[in-house]
C-alpha cells in the first residue's frame, strides 16, 4: 500500500515509540531515517506506513515485528496494521548518507591516533600501479623524518612486503596494563631519518604464493583487526594500500577511520579514468575527502629524448577536473620503478632516484606542506576540507 497524498495527521506518541525501531543494517531508527511515511490511530487500530529501501528487503519481517510490538503497547491500541511503501531514489540517497554519517560518527576507537594523517591510496581497478605509488610515497615521507605506517589492505593481492623487501612475520606483545589481550606488532624498516611500520597479510602467510580464499566479510574483519589489534604506536602518517574497486574493505575503512582522506590513482588511459570515478564517488558518499589525483604510467622518455605515451594521455587531468581536485603529479613510465618494487627497494628516499622519483618527491612535498601536513605542523584547526599552507618545521633528526 502506497502512502496517500492526503495522509492523516501523525500521532506523536506512535512516532515517539517508533524511534525505538532500528534498521539493523543501517544502524539508525526508522523515524530519523525518514522511513516512516505516517503513523496514526483509527479508533483502536494503529496504522503505520513504512517505506523500505527495497520492497524485497530481507529485514522486512524484523521491522514489522518490532513496529507491531511497540505500537501495540500504547494505551488505547488494540490492533496494529502495517502498510509498506518503497523509498524513491532521492529518499534512498538521503537515507544512505545519514546511515554512513552515523556509522562514521559512532566508529569505535582504533589503535590509530586521531592526529595521524590517514591517506587511503585507491583506484577503480587493478593494474594501475597503486601499490607502487603507496610504497614510494611512504618511503619519501619516511626519508623526511616521519614515522609512517603502511597498511596493506589489499588482502587478496598483497604485495607491499615484497616491494619493501620485508620477509619476516608479524610479531606480538603481551597485554599491557588495562588490556585484555596482547597486540600485533608491525614489521619495521628504517628509511632515512624516519621509520616505516608495515602490516600486511603477506607477513602472516607462509609464502607470497599462498592463496587467501576468504569471503568479503572476512576481508573486512581482517582490516578491522589490523586497526583495532595492531600496536601502531605514534604515527605521523598512515598510508593504506586499498584493494581496487568499491567493496567491503573500502566501506569498512571509511567507517572505522573517520579522519581518512583519499588519494586516487589512475593511468592516462580514458578507461582507467572512467573507472576511477567510481571509487571517488564511493569516497564522497562515505564522507571521505579526496585530496587529489596521481597519474601513474605517464609518458616514457627514451635515452635519445623521444617521448612515448604507451597508455594514452590526459587521464589524470580529466579525472582531476571531473572531481574538482588537484592533479598532484604525473609519474612517468620508468623501468627503475618496477625493478625497485621487485627488489624491495623503492626509488624514493634512499633509493636510486631518477625522473619518477623526482615526481614522487614533488608529490610528497605537496602533501607535507599544503595538502595534508602533519597535524602538529598545522594550525590549531587541522585541515580536513581545504589545504592550509604551512611552514615545514624541523622534525626528527
Amino acid at each position: 500500500m502506497s502512502a496517500s497524498t492526503d495522509a492523516p495527521v501523525n500521532d506523536e506518541a506512535m512516532i515517539a515509540i517508533l524511534r525505538g525501531v532500528m534498521d539493523p543494517e543501517l544502524g539508525d531508527n526508522i523515524v530519523d531515517l525518514g522511513m516512516v511515511r505516517n503513523a496514526y490511530r483509527e479508533g483502536t487500530t494503529g496504522h503505520v506506513t513504512v517505506a523500505l529501501t527495497t520492497a524485497g528487503c530481507p529485514l522486512r519481517a524484523t521491522i514489522k515485528r518490532d513496529c507491531e510490538t511497540r505500537v501495540a503497547g500504547l494505551a488505547g491500541i488494540e490492533h496494529v496494521r502495517l502498510h509498506w511503501d518503497e523509498l524513491n531514489a532521492a529518499e534512498k540517497a538521503r537515507v544512505m548518507e545519514r546511515a554512513r554519517r552515523t556509522a562514521r560518527d559512532n566508529a569505535a576507537p582504533t589503535q590509530v591516533h586521531a592526529s595521524t594523517r590517514v591517506l587511503a591510496v585507491a583506484s577503480g581497478k587493478g593494474g594501475v600501479g597503486k601499490s607502487s605509488v603507496t610504497v614510494n610515497l611512504a618511503a619519501a615521507l619516511a626519508a623526511r623524518g616521519f614515522v609512517v605506517g603502511v597498511l596493506d589492505a589489499d588482502i587478496w593481492g598483497f604485495s607491499i612486503p615484497r616491494m619493501l623487501g620485508m620477509e619476516g612475520r608479524l610479531g606480538a606483545r603481551p597485554p599491557a596494563d588495562g588490556e585484555e589481550r596482547g597486540k600485533i606488532v608491525p614489521d619495521e624498516r628504517p628509511a632515512g631519518e624516519g621509520l616505516l611500520k608495515v602490516v600486511s597479510t603477506g607477513l602472516l602467510v607462509e609464502t607470497e604464493e599462498t592463496a587467501l580464499m576468504w569471503r568479503g566479510l572476512m576481508l573486512a574483519k581482517a582490516v578491522e583487526q589490523f586497526l583495532h589489534d595492531v600496536d601502531w604506536g605514534e604515527l605521523d602518517y598512515l598510508l593504506i594500500d586499498m584493494p581496487p574497486g568499491t567493496g567491503d574493505v573500502q566501506m569498512a575503512l571509511a567507517r572505522l577511520l573517520p579522519q581518512a582522506e583519499m588519494l586516487v590513482v589512475t593511468t592516462p588511459a580514458l578507461s582507467a579514468q572512467k573507472v576511477a570515478v567510481r571509487v571517488a564517488d564511493m569516497a564522497r558518499r562515505s564522507h571521505m575527502p579526496i585530496v587529489g589525483v596521481v597519474e601513474n604510467m605517464g609518458a616514457f622518455t627514451a635515452p635519445d629524448g623521444q617521448r612515448w605515451s604507451f597508455f594514452g594521455e590526459g587521464g589524470g587531468e580529466r579525472l582531476a577536473a571531473d572531481l574538482n581536485v588537484p592533479l598532484l603529479g604525473s609519474i612517468p613510465l620508468e623501468p627503475a620503478v618496477s625493478a625497485g618494487g621487485d627488489a624491495g627497494e623503492p626509488v624514493t628516499g634512499d633509493g636510486p632516484g631518477g625522473p619518477a622519483a623526482g615526481v614522487f618527491e614533488a608529490i610528497t612535498e605537496l602533501l607535507v606542506t599544503e595538502i595534508c601536513p602533519p597535524v602538529d605542523m598545522g594550525t590549531c584547526t587541522a585541515r580536513m576540507d581545504g589545504p592550509i599552507p604551512v611552514t615545514l618545521s624541523a622534525r626528527r633528526g
